[in-house]
C-alpha cells in the first residue's frame, strides 16, 4: 500500500512540475515578446502595411499574418466585425508571418494585387479557397492567380510586380520584423504595442477595449 502511495505521489509530483514548467514557459516567452516589442515599437507598423479601418484610428490592432494558417482564415472576419464595429475607433494593421510551405509566395500575390489597389478582394478569395490551394502537405499557392482571376486585374503587370524588388522587400521587411518581435505563431497580435498573452476571440476583444479606454474613446 504504501509502494503505491509513493508512486501515485511521484506521478503527481512529475504532472505537477509540468504544469508549472509549461506556466513558466508561456510566461517568459509572452515576457519576451513583451519586451521585444516595447524595444522594437517601430517594427511594428511600417509604410507599406496594408490598413484596413481609419487610419487615424486611436487603437491599431497589428497582425502578424499567414496566408496559408487557418486560424488566421478563422480570425479574419472576427477582426474585421471588430473595426467596422467601432465607429472608426480601431484600425487592422496587417503584417506577414509566413511560416508555413508555399506562404511566401501566397504573399507575393497579395502584394502583386494590393499594388493595382485589389488587395481586401484578393485576400478574401485567397482565403475563402485556402482549403484547396493550401494544404501543408502539398501547397500549391500559384492556384491563388485563378482565384483572383476576375476581380479586375492586369494579369501580366500582376505576375510581373509579385516577382519583383518592391514586393520582394515587403516580404524581408515583414520577416525581419517578425523575428525582431518574437512572432512564432500566426497569428500574432499586438494592441497599440501591447502583445496578446493568451489567445482567443474574448482576449483579443477584451485587449482591444482595455486600449480604447485608455485612449479616451468613447
Amino acid at each position: 500500500m504504501n509502494r503505491k502511495w509513493i508512486v501515485l505521489g511521484t506521478v503527481a509530483a512529475v504532472v505537477l512540475a509540468f504544469v508549472a514548467g509549461v506556466v513558466v514557459f508561456t510566461n517568459r516567452s509572452s515576457q519576451e515578446v513583451k519586451q521585444a516589442a516595447q524595444s522594437n515599437s517601430d517594427a511594428l507598423v511600417r509604410p507599406h502595411s496594408p490598413v484596413f479601418g481609419n487610419p487615424a484610428a486611436k487603437v491599431t490592432i497589428v497582425e502578424f499574418f499567414d496566408p496559408s494558417c487557418e486560424t488566421c482564415r478563422a480570425f479574419y472576419p472576427i477582426v474585421k466585425r471588430m473595426v467596422n464595429a467601432s465607429f472608426g475607433q480601431v484600425r487592422l494593421v496587417v503584417r506577414y508571418a509566413p511560416l508555413h510551405q508555399g506562404s511566401d509566395t501566397a504573399v507575393k500575390i497579395l502584394e502583386a494585387a494590393r499594388q493595382q489597389g485589389k488587395y481586401w478582394e484578393a485576400l478574401e478569395r485567397a482565403l475563402a479557397a485556402q482549403p484547396q490551394w493550401a494544404a501543408h502537405d502539398r501547397p500549391q499557392p500559384q492556384m491563388i492567380w485563378d482565384v483572383i482571376g476576375d476581380i479586375g486585374l492586369d494579369m501580366a503587370k500582376a505576375r510581373a510586380d509579385a516577382n519583383g524588388p518592391a514586393v520582394d522587400q515587403v516580404l524581408r521587411q515583414d520577416i525581419a520584423d517578425m523575428q525582431a518581435l518574437k512572432v512564432d505563431r500566426t497569428p500574432g497580435f499586438f494592441v497599440n504595442g501591447t502583445p496578446l498573452r493568451e489567445f482567443g476571440e474574448a482576449q483579443l476583444k477584451a485587449l482591444v477595449e482595455q486600449e480604447l479606454k485608455k485612449a479616451g474613446a468613447p
